[in-house]
């Protein structure tokens, strides 16, 4: 005989609260769980979102960035799939606090109306999480990489169809005219297209990774690990707040419209960065060719340029291929090593750094054909020379000492050439991966839209997106997934 239990309304009621919460996805259980969002928005935007406008609130604050943040995480490409989302999904729709579900346009309005508030979020974020970096790698926390990019406009100029029509037309009138060889279609096309989108003159020409696009551009900075420091957004307001940024005419060669650009863009963008974050000090800068420039050694390694007492130590920015390296006092090879007087391939060997009473370091650099030798009488150990060619008369060889700070672009803190130089500038691809990471897998790339307030915020959102992950994994315990909690939700 089968036993009967009676059920009572409170067994029903907990059998229906562990299903609910059985069923809930793994992975919105540990957003809600470690993620406090009201610790992560400020007073200020909320009291600015609440504002008396003459009707109440539909969608909560929380909700409409909520459902922002997991439209990157999960990778939904545009908002109206996002939507749809929300529509069939009861536990997310739940989980980001909508009662019904927004229009598109609502999520458009937020973006354009409270952008200043969201950047107030991404800077609040970024103090949060630089601890939490530190305790991953304190070395690579201590590192500043800077790049830019750009985010392509929905416009007619972004079509392939558009640059390949100018290039075929200049192939074609260099074919009829018996142009030589050296005529170059691409270069012709680059100076004959308009600098700026005809929809709007924000959305200005550049030429990334290998093509010709139209885009508005921003630079990011992050540190060794890959974690977005700061987002800047180069339109207008940009360029009013830093007159000292002189934008000339374009030149023939993109790449090196690219260079000039940037290296113009650096300075002002790391002051920004020091202002927002005066706690954050890092010592070591890395960057490309394109900031290989005697000013900005000079801005970066010394004087008060980013406030009292704030430079970097170390730059390590390889030289521009355009230009060599001189040294009055001795030659020097690609790397500014000193090299042998009597052979120009045969570089002098480092041997220590020394810091004098004032402060500054002086490198040694002795020559590589000498050996240690023992005084029996003494005990004692003495260089000697076993060239069969001396460039002195000096039994322990060549000895030339090097003074960084006569030289800055030649010894930027560090050495080039050397083992410690070639593995600390690999960490520099971490600021490509991370824009290809917040373009491609944080839906920044592919907006159909030419709003500059619409992709300025996307922007910020994909470096909010980034942080609340940084934050997640340290919860968690599990910092592999600084980069990215795409093996969480799998």
């Amino acid at each position: 005989m089968i036993p009967y239990k009676q059920l009572s309304l409170a067994d029903i009621f907990s059998d229906c609260q562990e299903k609910f919460e059985n069923d809930k996805p793994v992975f919105l259980s540990l957003l809600e769980n470690h993620i406090d969002i009201d610790e992560i928005i400020p007073i200020s935007f909320r009291n600015h979102f609440y504002a008396s406008t003459g009707r109440t609130r539909k969608y909560p604050l929380n909700a409409l960035l909520w459902a922002l943040i997991i439209q990157r995480i999960f990778s939904i490409p545009t908002d109206q799939l996002l939507l749809t989302f929300l529509a069939y999904s009861k536990p997310l729709r739940e989980f980001c606090g909508f009662t019904k579900v927004p229009d598109a346009s609502k999520i458009t309005r937020f973006k354009q109306d409270f952008i200043d508030d969201l950047q107030l979020v991404f800077d609040n974020l970024v103090d949060l999480t630089e601890p939490i970096c530190h305790a991953i790698d304190s070395a690579k926390a201590d590192m500043t990489i800077f790049d830019s990019s750009g985010i392509e406009a929905f416009v007619t100029e972004n079509n392939p169809k558009y640059a390949n029509r100018i290039i075929k037309q200049l192939k074609a009138y260099a074919k009829a005219n018996n142009f030589d060889k050296s005529y170059d279609p691409y270069k012709a096309a680059y100076g004959s297209m308009p600098t700026h989108a005809s929809a709007n003159p924000e959305i200005k020409q550049l030429y990334i990774n290998g093509h010709f696009c139209y885009v508005f551009k921003f630079g990011i900075i992050t540190n060794g690990l890959g974690i977005i420091r700061h987002i800047s957004f180069y339109n207008k307001d940009f360029m009013i707040s830093h007159p000292e940024i002189v934008v000339e005419k374009k030149s023939d060669s993109p790449d090196e419209d690219k260079c000039v650009h940037d290296a113009k863009l650096l300075i002002p963008t790391l002051k920004d960065f020091f202002a927002k974050h005066p706690l954050i000090n890092p010592k070591t800068f890395l960057g490309d060719a394109a900031f290989d420039s005697c000013r900005l050694y000079g801005e970066l390694l010394t004087g008060n340029t980013f406030g009292e007492n704030k430079h970097f130590s170390k730059a390590y920015i390889p030289l521009n291929s355009r230009s060599g390296l001189e040294n009055p006092d001795c030659k020097v090879n690609e790397n500014g090593i000193p090299c042998c007087p009597n052979d120009d391939s045969l570089p002098l060997k480092h041997d220590g750094t020394s810091t004098r009473k004032n402060g500054l370091k002086r490198y040694k650099f002795v020559c590589p054909k000498i050996k240690c030798v023992r005084d029996a009488s003494t005990g004692k150990y003495h260089r000697h020379c076993i060239c069969d060619n001396p460039c002195t008369t000096s039994e322990c060889g060549r000895i030339i000492y090097v003074y960084p700070e006569k030289d800055l672009r030649a010894y930027p803190g560090t050495i080039r050439g050397t083992e410690e130089w070639d593995n600390t500038y690999k960490i520099r691809t971490a600021v490509e991966r991370d824009i290809n990471h917040i373009k491609e897998n944080l839906c920044l790339a592919g907006r159909r839209t030419q709003n500059e307030k619409t992709l300025h915020a996307d922007l910020i959102l994909a470096g909010i997106t980034q942080l609340i992950t940084v934050v997640l994994a340290d919860k968690i315990k599990h910092h592999e997934y600084i980069r990215s909690l795409k093996p969480l939700i799998a």
